[in-house]
């Protein structure tokens, strides 16, 4: 197996104007840094990229990858709409000293497989730093498939790794299988976090999920269990978060959830969120804290 990684999807803090909030979101990198993820992937979907401005982006990947100060790995999202937008960010951001970028290809038109390989091609020649390709098929309605990704690997050394935002494990392995033997050190990432160890055990490399924003340190131990071959507590912690995939449920969609949680947890900063997404109702927030007390029970058991 290969060894496991947990990155975060972080949420991106805002003030009451729709500004960034400088100090809440240094709040949040130290709370996920100090729970012990593997890296931070900034702009992901649960970042609300895609209402963002270019000079938010910016601002944003300036202050990441400066305050994070090479205490964890720093990915940042910079899809964009076209090739030649989604190039100058991806370019911004490595020039800015991101680790990497991670794509998805562009969300409004369900696009061919030919289409899909080359705007990937475009971009992967451009580039001056590594890629990460990002396939969400419920977001896209076009699935970037194994057969695509291999051709692109074999022509771009600088795609690294691929995020799979699908519910269905099977479709992950079936993207390991296909690329593993010709590109055996290919990261393959989960998007759900629910299934990092079943991704582990399919000779992926782990999980990009949005959870870890609450419960960091939760992750950070699935990690170490894996890589220990702790069957037993891989096992314990997957009941934990199998409880705290009900937040998923708590309300559409899940980042005005999850940044609710995180302030109720403790973590310094607001729950504002870009327009139209809606903060917590009195319901929702009962709901959501019915399920962290459950998930702390939970934590407590495994602990003992």
């Amino acid at each position: 197996m290969k060894k496991a990684n947990f990155l975060t999807p972080v949420v991106t803090a805002f003030d009451m104007e729709g500004n960034l909030d400088i100090q809440a979101n240094k709040n949040i990198f130290d709370h996920l840094i100090n729970g012990g993820v593997d890296g931070l992937v900034i702009m992901g979907s649960t970042g609300e990229f895609f209402t963002m401005t270019t000079a938010q982006k910016k601002e944003l990947i300036d202050l990441a990858v400066g305050y994070v100060d090479k205490r964890t790995k720093v990915y940042i999202g910079t899809s964009c709409m076209s090739v030649e937008d989604t190039v100058e960010l991806s370019n911004y951001a490595i020039e800015a000293g991101a680790d990497a970028v991670m794509i998805i290809s562009p969300y409004y038109f369900t696009l061919s497989d030919a289409s899909i390989e080359f705007f990937y091609d475009e971009i992967a020649k451009q580039v001056k730093g590594d890629i990460y390709l990002y396939n969400f098929p419920a977001r896209t309605a076009h699935d970037l498939s194994p057969e695509v990704t291999l051709r692109l690997l074999r022509k771009h050394k600088n795609i690294v790794g691929f995020k799979d935002t699908v519910t269905e494990m099977g479709h992950t392995r079936n993207l390991i299988t296909t690329v593993q033997d010709e590109f055996p050190d290919f990261v393959v990432l989960s998007g759900f976090d629910e299934n990092f160890a079943h991704n582990i055990l399919s000779g992926g490399s782990g999980c990009i999920g949005g959870l870890s924003n609450l419960y960091p340190e939760v992750f950070a131990e699935w990690v170490k269990a894996m890589d220990a071959r702790d069957i037993e507590k891989v096992s314990a912690i997957q009941k934990i978060v199998d409880k705290m995939m009900d937040l998923y449920s708590v309300g559409t969609p899940f980042i005005p959830i999850i940044k609710k949680a995180m302030m109720i947890r403790g973590v310094e900063m607001q729950d504002y969120c870009t327009k139209p997404f809606i903060t917590a109702n009195e319901e929702q927030t009962k709901a959501i804290k019915a399920i962290m007390k459950e998930i702390e029970e939970k934590m407590l058991v495994a602990a003992n």
